[in-house]
């Protein structure tokens, strides 16, 4: 596989995944609170981020998103339990760090399972599906199936789960005798899908719901293609050493997956519902591989 790397800036989409190395770090330095803890203090602080559409996003210097309407539920929950929820908005750099380090209690945001995540943190069942698809310029009839794309440019983003999740699509390939093409890194996907529609590029690699998203804003420039991994997830990471603020979360995933909230929610700010996500938490590496298909 040939690689290519765009000049390095450090944008927020970037540090989004820079940001593991010192949650691993923080996640060995300070002690993390518990339901027992929470209980005593008498609220919850959630961590919301500010620039990441649909999940979480600013309009007029106010909150908008799918989360900023679940944490209305959340909030309910939790006063029925006699707690209440605080929500803190910062942006993604140091937003793992800072719930791993016990600054916070969970991160209330899109954030996709990755192996890496897995060594400090617990992850909520999940909320959405974050397999990886891939997004071509409208109209481009010569991009279809797996066969189509072989040999082909692709663009995505560096230090990603989905540039760590490439070698699934490669081994699709070779079922088909064919091999991928020049892979180009870049520090953003905003800077992909110029090149995608400036023709440099013949089809860049996103998670579902951001493909989705783009293709509802920009569908007279983009088309979605067809999934290229496995299943991914998208769900809320928790410290490892707060089980029982897992089970709180858990639990308020069954019961806005029951009252059907959670499928509205879902419809409206990623286009589509997710019935077969897995309804357990996420713990451990070879769970998350096997939930995936990727074993």
């Amino acid at each position: 596989m040939q690689h290519q790397r765009t000049t390095p800036v450090l944008s927020s989409r970037l540090l989004r995944h820079l940001v593991i190395a010192g949650a691993v770090l923080a996640g060995t330095l300070s002690a993390h609170a518990d339901m027992a803890d929470i209980k005593t203090r008498g609220y919850m602080t959630v961590a919301t981020e500010d620039d990441y559409a649909p999940f979480n996003f600013i309009v007029d210097g106010q909150p908008e998103g799918f989360h900023k309407e679940l944490l209305v539920d959340m909030q309910a929950y939790a006063t029925e339990q006699g707690i209440e929820v605080r929500q803190e908005i910062l942006p993604w750099t140091g937003l793992l760090a800072s719930v791993s380090s016990g600054q916070y209690d969970l991160a209330f945001t899109g954030a996709l399972v990755t192996d890496e995540r897995l060594r400090v943190f617990n992850f909520a069942p999940p909320f959405a599906s974050a397999q990886h698809f891939y997004v071509k310029r409208l109209g481009d009839d010569r991009l279809s199936d797996i066969a189509s794309l072989c040999g082909k440019t692709v663009g995505v983003q560096a230090g990603s789960a989905l540039l760590a999740r490439l070698p699934e699509l490669e081994a699709m390939m070779a079922e088909v005798n064919c091999e991928m093409g020049e892979v180009v890194e870049y520090q953003s996907y905003p800077e992909a899908y110029a090149d995608l529609a400036n023709q440099r590029l013949d089809y860049v690699i996103n998670a579902l719901i951001s493909i989705n998203d783009l293709v509802k804003n920009r569908g007279d420039v983009f088309e979605k293609g067809i999934a290229v991994s496995g299943d991914g997830f998208a769900a809320w990471p928790i410290p490892k050493e707060s089980p029982e603020l897992l089970e709180f979360a858990s639990g308020f995933m069954t019961l806005i997956r029951d009252n059907g909230r959670l499928a509205e929610l879902q419809e409206k700010w990623f286009g589509e519902t997710f019935p077969t996500l897995p309804i357990v938490p996420i713990q451990e590496v070879d769970q998350f591989h096997e939930l995936a298909g990727m074993n």
